[in-house]
């Protein structure tokens, strides 16, 4: 400042506390000096305590209680006038019974003349405390060395200047009305925040303490000014959080509002304007069933109000994952997901509610998409077999609680192979389509359509009596029969073979159910196609016969058409990184007439009825040394391929011949095959299937009991075999996490082949809970739909 003059100093220490008895400084108390030394240092001491605490406690009322008390005494002119101490036990009633006792003390000790010096003392305390002290009216009359330290200058040339010449342009209107105020005898108000010079730009915060003393014969105000700087720091830091904080709640994609005790809306944020579609400024002050219903995606029943559910059960409240938001202002619908959330205070009391809600819709969409793909049949828009046997099974378990009954249709069109014959499969295709078309309208909606196979269908006549069953079947065959299909310049006329079953409380399972009207459709086409039969329970035994027997056939034209494919499993360690080990697993499948895949559990039965399981085997073991050869199927370096091999292989006294011709011929290393054959088939072929092992064994391959655990097989003819691996039945894997006793048993399966020195493989291992549990557990390796689902090889010839 250019009105106050700089003076050369030294270090701080090395202030010399300005004489203020110079100034002739006296108190409007008739008292001895001695006692007034003894409350100017009580009020000063009061003044530095007080700031102390203060920067504490923040603005305590016990501070002020005691401050007054100690101007009340140097204004009141009467030697016997004391402190008060009545009020509950607190440092400040310990500190102003300690001042009367010091007062008393004095009165009784003072010499009737006394005439000692007592500003000494005062400004000596002055200097002494830690917080600006001044004394002045419009201009300064006393300044402490710490006044003095802002502007680093001497005390004494502070004198006369304005006291506003301290405090920054923006603060010093309210310094000068605070003044004006005291001097005229006004109650100011509360103590004021201003910001002192002190040669930093953002200057120094302090809260100013005033109170009007006599100073030299005239009216003068003592000042303390008290450094907040650091609550105040505080105070702008939380107001930039709470800044943030806004700018994070409009910036965020979540709708969020806030209520009040009684669910009124305070705050809105963008995303909950858009969602709601109202404007904050006319939501705000509403509750939220105002502005929203929220509703049920499937039925449309309302979900209430989660605010008030919320507000009234002081928790949480989460609507699930099917709430509609309808909004009242205009007829947009979003699905959203929305929690209620309590806010709660300091002293955990409920101070409103949050709300926050995610508009989900584009999510839901495509969930529902996908679960339609998963659950209907690409081309017809029916539902697949394992939607339509999950709906079998719910008719089941409604017959058996609800004493009804329905009726389950098995439907195989009649001479469809030749539309895919003469005109190609896209020609079969819209065939497909049309004869859904035509199915659809012969039911009702609560009825249900699927489709089984290539050609073949389902009906589920919900709660259907038998005879009405018999007539809508007819019906449906006399549709189809007289429908014509046309494609380019070709008629097409086919017809469609019916099976019916009745459920009721008294049936099987899904599986037989739909076994019986299979059969049923068996034996209506046995009867010149075109046909409806009910199901009779020799059906079944007639038509697995004939089943069995046209298998037979598909097998050997398979065989000889190749037909049959390959699928990889991998099978992983669970060690981490190995030497060596199976890598992976081939599986056999195979194509029927309409390109539709089989799996194995629908053919091996019969391959093995009728002995083809070796020329399979021979198949298998060919088509996979080539892949291996030719780079179609790529093995990690030292790890193997496991192949499937069955108990009649094993007893062809010729295919171990044809296993090293394959290998020489392939040029595929030994050490990259592992033959897994079933516990049941090496225990009842045991003389030929020691033999394969230990003539392949001791050229490199690996070999592995496959299905262990699942047969009665004698563990003491183990230990002669050159065995590399123990491969965990599946039934005993599956639901391991949660099943007590297969755990028991696997646990021991993996103890008896630590003794025999084997690596143990858990196949089949579906859930995550199952594969932490084989890894817990110590198994070696693991393969199943957890790991990977089987996935086609490249043909190769």
């Amino acid at each position: 400042m250019d009105c106050i003059e700089s003076d050369s100093r030294g270090p701080y220490g090395q202030f010399r506390p300005y004489p203020l008895w110079d100034r002739g400084m006296s108190f409007p108390l008739d008292v001895s000096p001695q006692l007034a030394i003894l409350i100017g240092t009580a009020l000063l001491l009061a003044i530095g305590w007080s700031a102390t605490w203060w920067a504490a406690r923040r603005q305590s009322s016990e501070v002020d209680q005691f401050r007054n008390q100690l101007h009340e005494l140097l204004a009141v002119k009467d030697p016997s006038h004391r402190l008060h101490v009545n009020g509950r036990p607190s440092e400040f009633v310990d500190m102003a019974a300690t001042v009367n006792r010091l007062l008393d003390v004095r009165t009784e000790e003072e010499p009737e003349d006394e005439t000692q010096p007592q500003e000494p003392l005062f400004g000596l305390l002055a200097e002494t405390i830690p917080e600006v002290v001044l004394i002045h009216h419009e201009h300064m009359l006393f300044a402490n060395a710490m006044a003095a330290d802002l502007f680093g200058v001497q005390p004494q040339a502070l004198l006369g200047k304005p006291v506003t010449d301290l405090v920054r342009p923006a603060y010093r209107a309210v310094t000068r009305k605070h003044i004006a105020a005291l001097l005229a005898g006004e109650d100011p108000g509360d103590d004021i925040e201003i910001q002192l010079i002190n040669g930093d730009d953002r200057g120094l915060w302090v809260e100013l303490h005033s109170r009007v003393i006599a100073y030299d014969d005239q009216q003068a105000i003592l000042s303390v000014a008290r450094d907040i700087g650091h609550r105040k720091s505080m105070e702008a830091s939380l107001g930039r959080g709470k800044l943030q904080a806004r700018i994070t709640l409009e910036s965020i994609g979540e709708g969020v509002i806030t209520t009040d005790t009684q669910g009124v809306i305070d705050y809105m944020n963008e995303a909950a304007e858009t969602l709601t579609g109202t404007g904050r400024t006319s939501g705000i002050g509403k509750q939220l069933t105002d502005l929203i219903a929220l509703v049920d995606e499937a039925d449309r029943k309302s979900l209430g109000d989660p605010v008030m559910k919320c507000l009234a059960e002081r928790r949480r409240v989460n609507l699930g994952r099917r709430a509609l938001l309808l909004s009242r202002q205009s007829d947009k619908e979003h699905s959203i997901e929305l929690t209620a959330s309590p806010i709660r205070g300091p002293d955990n009391h409920i101070a409103g509610c949050v709300i926050i809600f995610h508009d989900v819709s584009e999510i839901r969409g495509l969930t529902r998409q996908m679960s339609y793909q998963a659950t209907h049949d690409a081309l017809t828009g029916l539902v697949n077999r394992s939607e339509f046997e999950r709906r079998v099974d719910g008719a089941l378990q409604s017959a058996r609680s609800e004493d009804v009954s329905h009726v389950l249709c098995y439907l195989d069109l009649d001479r469809f192979k030749a539309v895919n014959d003469t005109s190609g499969h896209l020609a079969g295709d819209n065939m497909l389509r049309e004869i859904a078309g035509l199915l659809k309208d012969r039911v009702r909606d609560s009825d249900t359509i699927g489709r089984l196979g290539g050609d073949e269908f389902g009906m589920l006549l919900v709660g259907c009596p038998l005879d009405k069953a018999r007539q809508i079947a007819d019906d449906t065959c006399r549709a189809i029969a007289d429908h014509r299909f046309v494609w380019q310049d070709q008629i097409f006329d086919i017809g469609v073979s019916i099976g019916l079953v009745e459920m009721d409380g008294q049936s099987g399972s899904v599986e037989s159910m739909l076994s019986a009207a299979d059969s049923a459709c068996y034996v209506a086409k046995q009867k010149g196609r075109g046909r409806v039969h009910v199901y009779s329970a020799r059906d079944e035994a007639v038509a697995r016969e004939r089943g069995e027997i046209q298998w037979l056939q598909r097998l050997q034209v398979a065989l000889k058409e190749n037909r049959f494919e390959l699928h990889a499993q991998p099978i992983i360690s669970l060690a981490g990184r190995v030497s060596r080990g199976p890598a992976v697993e081939v599986l056999l499948r195979m194509r029927d007439e309409s390109g539709q895949t089989i799996g194995p559990a629908q053919f091996l039965a019969s391959a093995e009825r009728y002995q083809l399981m070796s020329h399979i085997d021979r198949w298998v073991v060919q088509a996979t040394l080539t892949a291996i050869a030719s780079g179609a199927l790529r093995l990690p370096e030292h790890r193997s391929c496991a192949i499937n091999l069955s108990g009649q292989t094993l007893g062809d006294e010729g295919f171990l011949e044809f296993v090293v011709d394959c290998l020489d011929h392939t040029g595929v290393a030994p050490e990259q095959i592992c033959f897994e054959m079933p516990e049941t088939a090496v225990v009842g072929n045991l003389e030929h299937a020691g033999r394969f092992i230990n003539v392949l064994h001791g050229m490199g391959c690996r070999f592995a009991l496959d299905d262990f655990g699942g047969g009665l097989g004698s563990f003491s003819n183990l230990k002669h075999l050159a065995l590399d691996y123990l491969k965990i039945d599946g039934t005993f894997t599956r639901n391991l996490g949660r099943d007590n006793v297969n755990q028991a048993m696997v646990a021991a399966m993996i103890k008896l082949a630590r003794t025999l020195d084997f690596e143990v493989i858990a196949e089949q291992v579906e859930d995550q809970v199952s594969f932490e549990t084989v890894r817990r557990m110590g198994v070696d390796f693991a393969q199943g739909y957890v790991v990977e689902r089987p996935q086609p090889l490249p043909a190769v010839h």
